[in-house]
């Protein structure tokens, strides 16, 4: 009898530390003004450097996550794709999806090093993979990526992908998963082979694009256009569990030290979902952001998190589809605490 309640409290206070970790709080606590004229796309952190590069127009701004101030900035980096990076080669890299190249430039000084042409067109997302040491650059109109040595700039394969390319997650062991947005499939890519070696379907969940991993559990989040948030088992493509969340989604992202993944949507919300454990996973919380807010990154050291924004002007009453314009020199970046 004496056991039967030893045990009974045991797991009532691991559930009960369960649910309070399944809670989230998140909120905006600060704007940082940048400005500039045009728009921006996607924003990678850098937890050692306390850098955030963000691409914006024809350039990556970069701002310091400490002082929550802008440092410096990346030039000629034209089409407002993705920006990562590599600490132990000194490195980062930019896919200009205005000209079909990546750009490569040196952290310590933010000066432009080269540029590799593609074997696609429109570059958009790109990625350091540090078991192999290569960049891959997922090219969205191109259908394909193009794997680079990230040393030497040498192409060393291509791969046809049928499909176009979204944001992709990485095990940080040489296995790379990206969303094919219209084929509505994540592709699991051996880096060290550089081959596709499984496609997992969606269905009936359309167009992924925000793709994030833990890579401890092995759990995939894929963030959908049709406004579904789902987690996936990276090694079958079993959908383990599914979320709603808000329209036009172009963002995930997950923080270990917390167990939260996120999911940035451009009407103006963020999702947050608490992985339990491997097969548990709980909506914490939907968060008020604002319009257009819709890429977003995470500092693993402070929790924080950082969406680029603007002001909007209204939607023009023409336009079956409205789009509203963006209000010129109003680029700013949110910041939320939990």
């Amino acid at each position: 009898m004496l056991r039967t309640k030893l045990v009974s409290a045991l797991l009532a206070t691991l559930l009960g530390f369960a649910a309070a970790n399944a809670n989230a709080d998140y909120h905006i606590v600060k704007s940082i003004q940048v400005g500039g004229e045009g728009g921006w796309d996607y924003l990678e952190p850098d937890p050692i450097g306390r850098r955030l590069y963000i691409s914006h127009e024809k350039h990556v701004v970069v701002i310091d996550m400490d002082t929550l101030k802008v440092v410096g900035d990346v030039p000629d980096s034209p089409g407002m794709g993705g920006v990562t990076f590599s600490r132990e080669l000194n490195r980062g890299f930019t896919a200009n999806g205005d000209e079909d190249t990546v750009g490569v430039f040196e952290l310590s000084t933010l000066k432009p090093i080269a540029k590799w042409k593609a074997t696609g067109r429109r570059p958009n997302q790109i990625a350091y993979e540090p078991a192999t040491r290569r960049v891959f650059s997922f090219n969205s109109t191109g259908r394909n990526i193009t794997v680079f040595d990230a040393k030497t700039g040498n192409v060393l394969s291509t791969l046809e992908v049928d499909g176009r390319t979204e944001f992709y997650a990485m095990d940080g062991k040489g296995m790379i998963y990206d969303s094919l947005q219209d084929k509505a499939t994540i592709i699991a890519i051996d880096a060290k082979i550089m081959k596709v070696v499984a496609t997992y379907p969606l269905a009936p969940h359309a167009q992924p694009a925000g793709t994030t991993m833990d890579p401890l559990t092995r759990r995939i989040f894929v963030a959908c256009r049709s406004k579904s948030f789902l987690v996936l088992d990276a090694d079958t493509g079993k959908i383990l569990a599914t979320f709603p969340i808000g329209e036009r989604n172009d963002a995930a992202k997950f923080d270990p030290g917390t167990q939260l993944a996120f999911a940035s949507n451009g009407d103006g919300t963020l999702a947050v979902v608490h992985e339990d454990s491997p097969d548990q996973f709980t909506l914490a919380q939907t968060v008020k952001t604002e319009y257009g807010a819709r890429t977003m990154a995470v500092d693993t050291k402070t929790h924080r998190v950082f969406m680029p924004s603007a002001d909007w002007g209204p939607a023009p009453a023409d336009n079956p589809n409205p789009r509203r314009p963006m209000v010129p020199g109003s680029f700013h970046v949110l910041v939320l605490e939990p």
